[in-house]
């Protein structure tokens, strides 16, 4: 069973957490059956934190879980936090296959969203 873990920094503030929970919610209406799971973890200042998010993808059956790093760059955060985070949780779930995607920064096609939203301003 494959899951998909939507990795995002966390906030102090709750609504911006939440906001990262509806987005989870609505990438799970739009896997076409690609991830069985999907959920979301967080760095820091918000639960659950990315080795307890892994840790809830294998409690419901996933024996593959790729983490989708929600970052616009390759700071340290996708270059060394999150990449230590998923070892920890590698650990705790030695037979599970942890993969990582490339941050959503990287992707191709963001310039176009980026001027569609501009398009959008008030």
């Amino acid at each position: 069973m494959n899951a998909l873990l939507l990795i995002a920094h966390g906030s102090r503030r709750q609504a911006s957490n939440d906001e990262v929970r509806e987005l989870t919610k609505a990438l799970a209406q739009k896997t076409n059956g690609d991830y069985s799971i999907v959920e979301c973890a967080f760095l820091e200042l918000a639960d659950p934190l990315i080795p307890a998010g892994v840790s809830a993808c294998v409690e419901k059956g996933a024996e593959t879980v790729t983490v989708l790093p929600y970052f616009l760059s390759a700071g340290r955060h996708v270059v060394s936090d999150i990449p230590e985070e998923l070892e920890k949780a590698q650990a705790l779930n030695p037979g599970v296959n942890i993969k990582t995607a490339p941050y959503l920064g990287s992707a191709q096609g963001i310039s176009e969203i980026l001027i569609n939203l501009s398009k959008q301003a008030s």
